[in-house]
């Protein structure tokens, strides 16, 4: 199902700062915001509440609780009597508690649906710089939070290639994610109140990323290397008909190591750091259904961040990692 950007007060539910988003909505802001600025600019200063669930006849449901949007009675979904809500500047403070000296600012926030899902980009200082050259990757925060009962409170470590816009998804260790999450249960105050162990592992994330980027960009594979590469990220399915749109994507993912936007500095060419970024350039570029031009670009959002386009740039990262190692 897609998810169309929220509306408050019959405005889109969204806020950013630089380049203009795929849907042309939202307010655009001058400089980064605060937790503050974004929370209101995007329209997410709205909290939620649980009330009672009862059948049509009139009898209660003792374990579920129904999750509305306070300021116009949305219904928002459907959770256990255990669930705890986090509000939406609740969930912002998250970050705000690891970030007190303002080293980060917030570059994107926003709600889906009927407000259900919301989600905030932030951005670290510095970044990644690829063997010298001019390949650049910006660290981001990448938080979300489901008040429909469907996601834990998250945040994920997100790198995103300058020269490009790609987001990269990369699990570094065995048994490690890319982030951390909290779920809607217990005492979630102690819970956040921990949130100052974010910063540190996304310093080390990102420090083991640089390394790990790097040893990529100086191996080459061979061309059968390659092949193979791109084939098991792409494995021939039995059926038929699904056969020759596989075939269509290992094609231009071999056209996107030759030819990918930046893919021409000599210091990365034709090295597994550009085969890596041919996966992450076809799977966030690709075309996505959906009945409107907001829809199909709504799905791509949550591809990119959550869904398919996240699971196979993982795996295409994993990857490259045991060709290089």
């Amino acid at each position: 199902m897609a998810h169309d950007l929220a509306t408050t007060n019959n405005k889109p539910a969204f806020a950013f700062y630089g380049e203009e988003p795929w849907h042309r909505l939202g307010q655009k802001l001058d400089q980064p915001a605060t937790a503050e600025q974004a929370i209101a600019a995007a329209g997410l200063d709205y909290d939620v509440t649980l009330t009672e669930v009862a059948t049509v006849d009139g009898m209660m449901v003792p374990r579920a609780r129904a999750v509305v949007r306070y300021d116009n009675q949305t219904v928002l979904g459907l959770v256990s009597n255990r669930y705890i809500p986090v509000q939406n500047k609740q969930a912002f403070g998250f970050l705000d508690a690891v970030v007190a000296d303002g080293g980060i600012r917030y570059h994107t926030a926003g709600a889906l649906g009927q407000g259900e899902k919301i989600f905030l980009l932030a951005k670290l200082p510095g970044h990644i710089r690829v063997k010298n050259s001019e390949d650049l990757v910006n660290k981001f925060l990448l938080l979300s939070n489901a008040h429909d009962g469907s996601a834990a409170l998250r945040v994920l470590f997100t790198p995103v290639r300058v020269v490009c816009q790609n987001t990269l998804s990369m699990a570094l260790n065995q048994g490690q994610g890319e982030g951390i999450s909290i779920r809607h249960q217990g005492n979630l105050e102690a819970k956040i109140g921990e949130a100052q162990r974010v910063l540190g592992l996304a310093t080390r994330f990102y420090d083991n990323a640089a390394e790990k980027i790097n040893r990529l960009a100086s191996v080459y594979p061979t061309e059968a290397q390659l092949k193979n590469y791109f084939e098991k990220i792409y494995p021939s399915p039995e059926e038929e008909l699904a056969k020759n749109s596989t075939k269509k994507a290992r094609a231009e993912l071999h056209r996107l190591f030759e030819q990918g936007i930046g893919h021409n500095m000599p210091e990365i060419r034709h090295s597994l750091w550009t085969a890596y970024n041919a996966v992450t350039e076809y799977v966030d570029h690709r075309t996505f259904r959906g009945k409107s031009e907001r829809d199909r670009e709504s799905n791509r959002l949550q591809s990119i961040w959550w869904g398919t386009a996240a699971k196979i740039k993982e795996r295409a990262w994993h990857l490259a990692m045991q060709l290089a190692a």
